[in-house]
């Protein structure tokens, strides 16, 4: 199992609601799952994979959390593709160059 050192970059999780804790308004699907929140920082003490930890954020904030990711990657990115948007940036870029007219 891994096991992160005081002042390693990781990642915990915190369960901020239980499915029982959710609104009643919100939709069903949602109501059976928790609200979860993840948050990466240094580890304030030593720790394995499931273990509750500490970590401090870069903003000096303290949260507790169940250790899961010890140097967690970044992952984002702007979503599927849409196509529509391919062809407005030629058509803007046409414009913009003035080969279109208005």
């Amino acid at each position: 199992m891994e096991q992160a050192r005081k002042g390693d970059w990781v990642q915990v999780r915190q369960t901020v609601l239980t499915p029982e804790g959710r609104a009643p308004q919100v939709p069903d699907d949602t109501k059976k799952t928790p609200l979860l929140l993840w948050v990466k920082g240094f580890a304030q003490s030593d720790g394995k994979i499931g273990d509750d930890i500490t970590v401090e954020t870069m903003t000096g904030r303290k949260v507790t959390g169940e250790l899961c990711a010890i140097d967690p990657r970044y992952v984002h990115d702007f979503g599927d593709f849409v196509p529509e948007f391919l062809k407005v940036d030629v058509q803007l870029k046409k414009l913009m160059k003035g080969e279109v007219a208005r």
